[in-house]
């Protein structure tokens, strides 16, 4: 049984379909990217596999559990990472990650702030108010917010994107390291295909709401005579491609 099982799910806004007949698995410790133009459809699909909005047909599960039934029981299984989610600015790195950590209900919050730290090279940052902090540097403490609980699902949207590539590296190596010790499923959106490419073993390609591809990327590059991710994002999304330049 996968982490994520999401069947059929379908949407529709004004008569017109955003998701059409969609299916979502990811696999205890698999690094899976959800990728597409905008307007494909991946955000619907992604906000329906959370349970912020309800499918108009089609089933979702995570670790088990149905949503909408069970998305308090089944989200407590989630960790949820974006550059752009806010931090208690009045709150130094340590006690917000406390305070993040016992909403989650842990106990003792500290031995899992240090482990997520330390996974991610940020210890220095402890004793830092959240309101000096750069962009990249809320990225990562907004990372290890989100892995405090230990989930079991960890979806990510544009991890990377506010990070110079030396850190982008370590934090590339602290998901890897999630997903092949402790199981944690990643679920990752983003318009970067290099990165997706170096983090990701296995693609979902959306366009005009449906999965037009799923594989590995060298497959699906290969699949579309392409030799890269990016080249196929810029067919489906209709962008001709210009060789020397993005």
């Amino acid at each position: 049984m996968g982490i994520l099982e999401a069947t059929g799910l379908r949407k529709a806004y004004k008569g017109i379909v955003a998701v059409d007949d969609v299916d979502v698995t990811v696999a205890s410790g698999e690094r899976v990217a959800l990728l597409g133009p905008n307007g494909a459809g991946k955000t619907t699909t992604l906000l329906m596999l959370l349970g912020a909005i309800s499918p108009d047909r089609g089933t979702v599960r995570i670790n088990g559990l149905a949503l909408p039934e069970r998305r308090s029981q089944a989200l407590a299984h989630v960790g949820f990472v974006a550059g752009y989610l806010p931090l208690p600015d009045r709150l130094r790195v340590r006690e917000a990650l406390d305070l993040f950590g016992r909403l989650y209900g842990l106990r003792k919050p500290g031995p899992h702030i240090h482990e997520a730290l330390e996974r991610f090279h940020i210890g220095h940052l402890a004793g830092r108010m959240c309101a000096e902090l750069s962009s990249g540097q809320r990225t990562l403490v907004g990372i290890c917010k989100a892995v405090l609980h230990h989930p079991r699902l960890l979806v990510l949207d544009e991890p990377t994107a506010s990070l110079d590539p030396d850190v982008a590296l370590r934090v590339r190596a602290g998901l890897m390291e999630l997903a092949t010790d402790e199981g944690t499923a990643l679920l990752v959106t983003s318009h970067n295909m290099v990165e997706v490419e170096r983090l990701c073993e296995r693609v979902l390609f959306m366009s005009a709401g449906r999965i037009v591809a799923d594989g590995a990327p060298t497959e699906i590059a290969a699949a579309y005579g392409h030799g890269s991710l990016e080249d196929v994002f810029l067919e489906l999304a209709g962008t001709p491609h210009q060789e020397g330049g993005r």
